[in-house]
């Protein structure tokens, strides 16, 4: 194990951020403190005997930006920053890939991960992972259900007056079939006054019995 320099400035001129040559994954993690995190890097163009270095940048990134140095692996061992627990962390792989390694997180390890070559004339960094560490994660507010309100039945309460219509139809039934038969009664009755009245008996000359005539008499 050896170690160098713990941080650098670096001028916006002289570096590539974000360049296609280094692909990292994945590109956002949050993690619960004492989490393991393993962060890839990715050449796409570089020769295999290309170092890939690892940064880390805890704050946003400015032309005052400052990069901690954490390590890159060479010939099977590993070369740590200053100040770099190697419990903690450790780097693996020869390019095309390399792969970080963090123990037991903690949230003072939250920040932006760069890999990075040395290109010429510029250095070339990768796409970066912003890692956070929390030591509870946030909770996904559960969908609300809509209920739809259930629709009120009325049930419609004869009244009163209904009950009481109800309870006299047959009293006014009887009473309009009385009228009927009375109507009818004295319709024959008046029939046979008018016919007793327009045609009077005659008495036939040698007979007793007297006839009543349904024709009118003639003059």
């Amino acid at each position: 194990m050896q170690s160098t320099s713990g941080t650098f400035p670096l001028s916006p001129l002289s570096a590539l951020h974000g360049s296609l040559a280094l692909v990292q994954t994945p590109a956002f993690l949050m993690v619960q403190t004492n989490q393991m995190v393993t962060l890839s890097c990715k050449t796409q163009t570089s020769p295999s005997n290309t170092r890939i270095y690892w940064l880390r940048l805890r704050q946003a990134l400015s032309a005052n930006s400052h990069y901690e140095f954490l390590a890159y692996w060479e010939s099977k061992k590993t070369v740590y920053g200053k100040e770099v627990d190697s419990e903690k962390l450790t780097v693996h792989g020869n390019p095309p890939q390399s792969v970080l390694t963090l123990q037991n997180v903690k949230p003072a390890d939250s920040g932006v991960y760069f890999c990075m070559i040395i290109g010429i004339p510029n250095l070339i960094f990768g796409t970066g992972t912003q890692l956070s560490v929390v030591d509870v994660l946030p909770t996904s507010p559960q969908p609300t259900k809509k209920t739809s309100p259930k629709k009120k039945v009325c049930h419609r309460v004869p009244t009163q007056v209904t009950q009481k219509r109800l309870s006299c139809a047959p009293l006014i039934l009887g009473l309009l079939a009385a009228g009927v038969l009375i109507l009818l009664v004295s319709l024959g009755v008046a029939i046979h006054l008018r016919c007793k009245t327009r045609n009077p008996p005659l008495r036939l000359l040698g007979n007793s019995e007297m006839v009543c005539c349904s024709q009118p008499l003639q003059g």
